[in-house]
């Protein structure tokens, strides 16, 4: 059986915004006045202390990452580096988190929505609504939501450089002292607890490390950069917040949305602009005044209720998938985690995962406390993390081989100092000590504040449900005998002419193999062929959530199985790879760059899509962009007799022609055409060429440029007026028609219309449209993306 592999598809840059996108949230817009108000100018220092702790778990997170890149993230690592009971608590931490961080930003979506406080029923219920309706777009798995999530990313970063560039001339400095508030620097350490649930979101990088290019360079760049960009931009953002309005003026108590009023304030000072006021004739535009104040807090208090939306949509999505972890080990029912037959997606773990959620927002803990105790889940999970990767690093197993470790100028320092200031912020978490009375009796727990309380509770719950069922059912995952380490990808022989051959249909993939082997026999080099099969889950789903889809799965062991049987017969070497990715179009461009292809050999419906998409979402990336040769093949026969290709002044003739040639040898009962069309020759130009002879010449060109003797074709040139229609009628006659793309230009122009396109929709046989190596020249994009993707430049063969 071949072992699925997930597809590296995402470079730095996706990484990177990935990772962004689940930071720049809610936590900038909601966390100011509560902050502020707990240690006032200081509570800039609280957002660099949180980014440090981040930063300090990004460096210990990205070595465990490259060495056990499975889905689950922290959950994951320390339940397979420390065992099942420590991973019992990790994982109802992560999930607990997520979900007290999602109920924090639905009341704060309700806040700015309806400009009033956390408690006020309306917020209440619109936070209620919104986080039924996420639970409903993720329980449907709609791709879209990723795209827009981006749109929406790029949106607030753009929003929140636009607010600290023009607070920043607007800054009182008198107003930044005193600097702390009456709690001192306690109070600020105690308030890096509270911001730290702005900074959960880069471990979504660590759990995607199974589908990162170059996860030793390109994850722990991507998990620093999203660290610390919002690290200052948070910094900066106080700094702008508490030094325009005063502390009072932040205080929950006097405003529900104070980003808003600072953008109010600083956008003040441009006055206003009068807009109208003129008499044109008989029509009279009245003037109307354009505040700036109301401006600024209008579209901050958008992005707040978008950041909002964002954050939650991420943490419900991120909740679903430590589910799956769990429930892989065993921690969990695997009941938890069926998948949905229509949508793909751990429906009842969403469903479970937004319950949860919904009575957290109903119930009556303030908006500062779910902040907190989300925030303390995950203090306490990346503690452990540091743990793990010194338990690691000292037992040193064999399959453990990252391939990032933290440079040995800061291990152990890093880990170490990682676990003491987690430690150090826990501890100061909670500016209230559990008090409560029973009867005439006052019950005092302090100094443990609430915060710590409930998390603590957590914990003790955790461990319970470890004692009375995980222990038992649980996976042994101990760091000696069960760590889990990333396999060695076969290395890849350059010399080898390589055909990829993506198998889905099962009725098609016996052909579609004796084709790619006929090409592959043409050549003197040794040759091997390569069998994928792609499974597209959307974003909803881990793609190791695939394990859980036993039809799909098995769907794709026998394909992989019947094409080693066919390469068996056709007595030539296969390999085949079983992989689990988001988008198929892009997984298959990884694997021609991983593999270094000479040709990849794809079936096709031969339908014409709408005008974006002309072959397909899978098909039209690999034509556009795959540097390779790549070949269509319509309705393949398992015997082609009568073959013809149009051998015309195209760029792709030539590649067309030794598509054809390639099947005639491999089909030796076969004949082989090369079809010529030419115009009648105009009355007005009696010198002109005779169009018979110029149609041999072109053939005689297309087939030296494809390697043909003239004893394997027979030539054929037709002269008519009509050439189009003339064309058409002749290969009607054949049952196997070879056609190169036309063109300079990619998929977008190269075919839509086309008359290889009307030879597709007219055929009742074999078609085979080829394209020859791609060698455009990259975009400006294209070479940034490589370049910060750290991937080498993409070459075709013999180049």
């Amino acid at each position: 059986m071949t072992d699925q592999e997930l597809a590296r598809d995402l470079g730095f840059l996706e990484a990177y915004t990935l990772g962004l996108g689940t930071m720049i949230g809610a936590g900038i817009f909601v966390l100011p006045g509560i902050v502020a108000e707990s240690a006032g100018p200081a509570s800039m220092v609280a957002f660099a202390i949180g980014g440090v702790i981040a930063l300090l778990a990004a460096l210990s997170l990205s070595e465990l990452a490259t060495g056990m890149p499975k889905a689950g993230g922290s959950y994951y690592y320390v339940n397979h580096a420390l065992g099942s009971f420590f991973g019992t608590i990790i994982g109802f931490g992560m999930w607990a988190g997520l979900m007290f961080a999602t109920a924090f930003y639905m009341l704060g979506f309700g806040q700015y929505l309806l400009s009033q406080p956390s408690d006020a029923i309306p917020v209440v219920l619109a936070g209620l609504v919104m986080a039924a309706l996420l639970v409903g777009v993720n329980y449907r798995g709609v791709k879209e939501t990723g795209s827009l999530q981006n749109v929406i990313v790029i949106f607030l970063v753009g929003l929140i450089l636009v607010f600290i560039t023009v607070g920043l001339f607007a800054i009182d400095p008198d107003l930044l002292t005193p600097f702390t508030t009456d709690g001192g620097w306690p109070a600020v350490g105690a308030t890096a607890g509270t911001v730290f649930v702005t900074f959960i979101g880069f471990e979504v990088i660590a759990t995607s490390a199974e589908e990162i290019k170059d996860p030793g360079r390109n994850l722990p760049l991507s998990m620093i950069a999203a660290v610390v960009t919002p690290t200052i931009l948070y910094v900066l953002v106080m700094l702008v917040s508490t030094g325009i309005l005063p502390i009072d003026a932040l205080s929950p108590n006097v405003t529900s949305v104070p980003v808003a009023d600072v953008a109010e304030a600083s956008a003040g000072m441009f006055g206003s602009l009068t807009l109208g006021g003129f008499e044109l004739g008989a029509f009279v535009l009245p003037a109307y005044t354009l505040e700036f104040a109301a401006v600024g807090s209008t579209i901050m208090i958008v992005g707040a209720v978008l950041a909002t939306i964002s954050s939650a949509n991420a943490s419900i999505l991120s909740a679903a998938r430590v589910n799956f972890a769990m429930g892989r080990d065993r921690i969990l029912a695997n009941w938890l985690n069926e998948i949905h037959e229509k949508f793909r997606t751990p429906y009842r773990a969403i469903l479970a995962t937004g319950l949860v959620i919904l009575m957290l927002i109903a119930s009556p803990l303030p908006i500062d406390t779910l902040a907190d105790v989300a925030s303390f889940m995950f203090l306490i999970t990346y503690a452990l993390v540091h743990v793990a990767v010194v338990v690691l690093r000292r037992a040193d197993p064999d399959e453990y081989e990252p391939d990032f470790r933290i440079p040995s100028v800061l291990y152990p320092i890093v880990p170490i100092l990682g676990f003491l200031t987690c430690l150090g912020v826990m501890v100061q978490m909670g500016e209230t000590a559990v008090a409560f009375s029973i009867g005439t009796f006052d019950v005092s727990l302090a100094p443990l504040s609430w915060v710590q309380l409930i998390g603590l509770g957590i914990i003790a719950a955790s461990i319970a449900w470890y004692g009375f069922y995980a222990k038992e059912k649980a996976i042994s995952t101990t760091l000696i005998g069960e760590a889990v380490a990333p396999q060695e990808g076969e290395t890849v022989d350059d010399d080898v002419y390589r055909v990829i051959v993506p198998v889905s249909n099962p009725e098609t993939e016996r052909p579609l193999l004796r084709y790619a082997a006929a090409s592959a026999a043409s050549h003197e080099r040794d040759s091997e062929l390569v069998a994928i099969n792609v499974i597209e889950v959307p974003p909803q789903t881990s793609p190791a959530q695939i394990e859980f889809e036993e039809e799909r799965v098995e769907n794709q062991r026998t394909l992989l199985e019947n094409a080693r049987d066919v390469a068996e017969d056709l007595d030539i070497a296969i390999r085949t790879r079983a992989i689990v990715g988001r988008n198929a179009g892009e997984t298959l461009l990884s694997v021609i760059g991983e593999e270094n292809a000479d040709h990849m050999l794809l079936g096709w419906a031969g339908e014409r899509r709408r005008r974006d998409v002309l072959f397909g979402s899978t098909i039209d990336p690999v034509l556009e962009r795959a540097p390779c040769e790549v070949t269509l093949v319509k309705d393949p026969s398992e015997t082609p007799e009568d073959i013809v290709t149009l051998a015309g002044g195209g760029p792709h003739a030539p590649i067309s022609a030794r598509r054809a040639g390639e099947l005639h040898r491999a089909f030796p009962e076969s004949t082989l055409t090369l079809l010529n069309v030419q115009p009648e020759p105009s009355d007005d130009a009696p010198d002109v060429v005779d169009p018979a002879e110029a149609g041999y010449e072109t053939i005689s060109a297309v087939a030296t440029a494809a390697g043909l003797d003239e004893n394997e074709y027979e030539p054929t040139v037709l002269v008519d007026d009509d050439v189009r229609a003339t064309l058409l009628e002749a290969v009607a006659e054949y049952e196997t028609v070879c056609v190169g793309a036309t063109g300079e230009s990619t998929v977008a122009q190269a075919l839509y219309g086309s008359i290889p396109q009307s030879i597709v929709d007219q055929s009742s046989g074999t078609v085979v449209m080829a394209r020859g190596e791609n060698r455009a020249p990259r975009t400006f994009r294209q070479a940034l993306v490589q370049r910060l993707g750290g991937e080498p430049a993409q070459t075709t063969q013999g180049e």
